[in-house]
């Protein structure tokens, strides 16, 4: 009976939570990193496990793709993943959806007082993935550069872009510039369907992220938001309370620290139009900042 015992404990040992005992940090605890189903995310897990690892953890795991950002914040909650990259604007509004703050600092503060106990953000990078208004050139050579430029255009302009656009963003583009787009199309979200619209003119502004390297590739200009109309969306590393040692806190704030725009821009490159293998385009990340 006591040999029954101890190999049961065992196995509820073995078949546990793979954070407990562990979620103090080192390498003592196994450290799993989730991604959600898009590139970007899965090459930041990838930067983030291999800064750890060179910071001296010896059980990093990526677990793409995870899923949305309900399955990552539950996953976080009851420590069946250790962090998860993530965006501060969007984070923010998933905890708090009534938020007014737009500019980075204003998103990171707030998301730190609205975070739920269990989870809590490391340092912000000043990368931002956020959405962007985006025309052809023949349009932006007529003046048109910021929203506001666009406003007097807009009744007589197709918009392009995700099938929730028009539920976030259609009043809110109408009170702060007093633009009403003609027609309002469901393209797709920042992908190949919204570009080749924007391309062949069946759009003619459309929603794009600004680290797409479509943008650049096919001459769109992308617009200022000179209200402020998207919030920020720094890249962050959502972490479970706990769950990393200083050492290992130190290592992701240092990638934040180098983490661009232009940077992750270039990132995205290599992932989507080079095919690179996402940890080998970390590796060479980590290395080309000092970080490895």
């Amino acid at each position: 009976m006591a040999a029954l015992c101890a190999v049961l404990a065992l196995l509820a040992t073995a078949c546990g939570n793979p954070l407990r005992g562990g979620a103090e940090g080192g390498p003592a605890g196994e450290i799993v990193i989730g991604a959600s189903d898009v590139g970007e995310s899965l090459l930041l897990a990838e930067i983030y496990a291999g800064a750890l690892r060179h910071a001296g953890a010896t059980d990093v795991t990526v677990r793409p793709p995870v899923g949305g950002r309900e399955v990552l914040v539950q996953a976080l909650q009851d420590q069946s993943l250790t962090l998860a990259p993530d965006y501060s604007g969007n984070l923010l509004r998933y905890f708090d959806p009534g938020t007014g703050a737009t500019t980075p600092s204003e998103v990171y503060t707030q998301l730190r007082t609205v975070l739920p106990d269990g989870l809590e953000v490391l340092d912000q990078a000043p990368a931002e993935n956020t959405d962007m208004l985006v025309v052809r050139r023949e349009l932006a050579e007529q003046g048109v550069r910021t929203i506001s430029d666009l406003a007097p255009h807009c009744r007589d302009l197709v918009f392009g872009g995700p099938g929730q656009w028009a539920d976030r963003w259609k009043e809110r583009i109408r009170e702060l510039y007093g633009c009403e787009f003609a027609e309002i199309r469901t393209t797709d979200t920042g992908g190949p369907v919204t570009v080749e619209a924007l391309r062949s003119g069946e759009v003619q502004v459309a929603d794009l992220f600004s680290t797409s390297s479509t943008i650049r590739s096919n001459g769109f200009v992308a617009l200022e938001d000179d209200r402020n109309m998207f919030p920020a969306q720094n890249i962050v590393p959502l972490v479970a309370t706990g769950a990393l040692s200083p050492a290992e806190t130190r290592a992701l704030d240092a990638v934040s620290a180098a983490l661009t725009t232009e940077k992750l821009t270039e990132l995205g490159v290599e992932f989507t139009e080079r095919k690179r293998n996402p940890a080998d385009i970390a590796d060479d990340f980590l290395r080309d900042n000092g970080l490895a």
